[in-house]
């Protein structure tokens, strides 16, 4: 049988991969409350960890204007990019290859969790409705001026330098899921009359000056993004969807066509305690897809091995990008290339501290599965596997 194309190589900026799987950016909130990675997260990396293949690590806060979720990284002071380092370090002596994700909250965050004297910012005033994943109480954020928005763009600038300082193979920019660059794109969350609000153009010129930046300062091929389109996290919602992310994936394969890839995160749906993959018209990356020559990422809900190789099978271009199965599988890759069923995550240690739900997800061994190929319950941390991706 030939090898299938999630298996094979694919080259990304400098570096060809020797197969498509990718450690999608996971929020863990496992560092100091400084922000440092610590000896765990080492650990959870380095078990991720395959010769050529990809990991983006989780957000990465860039300012400390905007460190507003507790125990999640920064890459903005010396003990975080010394932190970073080490885990760098680990992931480069298996052969691995690493990107930090680049995060700027915005409005996702309340001022009560900030550094005294700052304040939730967007594009403009609207507070995100309810409250947040983590019981954050939203307020109005600040619209921020034309001289702030210079000024962030240049904190996005300084904190991929400093990510390359660590170490890091490349940088991708969080302009996802409603968090500050997506709130600069969607009509819902930018109602700006002046050159960053109104027209598609506008509304995208944000995160495109932001991608113009982060090149000069690190070069093209170190450089990749990541979007959701019809994503409705944190009350998301554009008019014209199709029209806006097509604008910004054609305006990028114009300017920058040596990124080292596009990162589309498809939008899921709750069901039944569970997020499912929604492969359909209305949420198709195809016209993105089109646009864009070079590697391209999907990522969300890929629910069976399966379906993930009937993808790469069809999308030459493409990798997968895996979250909550990369969680409770640190040996995913070897599970997927030789048919191994695969543990079960259990959500509820998402995002907590410590090691539980973190590093102790076992790695594949037959005792875990009877006869028939049944997964048998190991403990309450590591419930019975299952051959779901």
């Amino acid at each position: 049988m030939a090898r299938p194309a999630l298996l094979s190589p694919i080259k990304i900026g400098d570096h060809t991969l020797d197969h498509r799987i990718v450690l999608a950016p996971l929020t863990r909130l496992r560092n100091t409350e400084q922000g440092v990675p610590q000896d765990h997260c080492i650990e959870y990396y380095e078990q991720r960890t395959t010769k050529n293949g990809l990991l983006i690590s989780e957000a990465t806060v860039i300012s400390p204007v905007t460190d507003g979720y507790k125990f999640a990284p920064g890459i903005y002071t010396d003990q975080q990019i010394e932190g970073w380092k080490r885990v760098v370090d680990a992931v480069h002596a298996k052969g691995g290859v690493i990107y930090l994700q680049l995060w700027h909250l915005g409005r996702a965050v309340s001022s009560k969790d900030l550094p005294p004297g700052n304040y939730p910012v967007s594009a403009s005033a609207i507070a995100i409705s309810g409250t947040g994943v983590f019981g954050t109480e939203y307020e109005v954020p600040h619209a921020l001026t034309i001289d702030e928005i210079q000024d962030t763009i240049r904190d996005y600038a300084t904190a991929a330098k400093n990510s390359i300082k660590a170490g890091f193979d490349g940088v991708e920019i969080h302009g996802a899921h409603g968090y500050l660059i997506d709130q600069f794109i969607n009509t819902s969350s930018n109602v700006r009359t002046d050159e960053y609000g109104g027209s598609i153009e506008n509304r995208a010129r944000f995160a495109l000056e932001v991608v113009d930046a982060v090149v000069e300062a690190v070069g093209i091929n170190r450089v990749a993004i990541r979007f959701s389109p019809w994503c409705d996290f944190q009350d998301m919602k554009d008019d014209t969807p199709l029209e806006t992310w097509s604008y910004l994936t054609e305006q990028l394969q114009a300017k920058h066509p040596g990124l080292a890839y596009i990162h589309f995160s498809v939008p899921w749906q709750l069901e039944i305690g569970e997020f499912v993959y929604q492969d359909n018209i209305s949420s198709s990356l195809d016209p993105f897809r089109k646009i864009w020559k070079g590697p391209f990422i999907a990522t969300g809900g890929f629910l069976e091995s399966k379906t993930a190789i009937q993808h790469c099978e069809k999308f030459p271009n493409d990798l997968i990008g895996f979250g909550r199965t990369f969680i409770a599988n640190p040996d995913l890759v070897e599970r997927v290339r030789h048919g191994w069923p695969f543990n079960k995550y259990n959500r509820s240690t998402f995002y907590i501290q410590g090691i539980e739900g973190y590093t102790d997800y076992p790695f594949y061994s037959p005792t875990l599965f009877d006869e028939s190929g049944k997964p048998v319950a190991t403990d309450k941390t590591n419930p019975a596997p299952t051959s779901q991706l």
